[in-house]
């Protein structure tokens, strides 16, 4: 599948409860959400020929939890490793939603 500016798509919330919940349920002490504001996704998708974004699952040996990563994707479908990368998020818990539907 070609990547390009359109990929990817929405969901509903039920689809998105049930993904969330199996996840929970199979790693029941990892982190359950990531936030990152507005101005750093901008930041990555200001890029020259950048068409989305990538994001990469990491582990942070240090804190003992999982993590992401996100990079820039150009045109080429190619990472841009030497563009703006992204990490420093926000987890929850911590920080979390607990009105969420999708905390339930």
């Amino acid at each position: 599948m070609a990547l390009d500016q359109n990929t990817g798509g929405e969901i509903t919330l039920a689809e998105a409860q049930e993904y969330v919940n199996a996840f929970r349920a199979k790693y029941p002490q990892e982190v359950k959400a990531f936030f990152i504001g507005a101005v750093n996704i901008t930041k990555i998708l200001n890029q020259e020929n950048c068409i989305g974004i990538r994001i990469y699952n990491g582990y942070n040996d240090k804190e003992n939890r999982m993590n992401q990563i996100m990079v820039g994707v150009d045109k080429d479908e190619k990472d841009m490793t030497k563009g703006v990368i992204m990490n420093r998020m926000v987890s929850c818990p911590y920080n979390c939603d607990n009105q969420s539907p999708l905390m339930t």
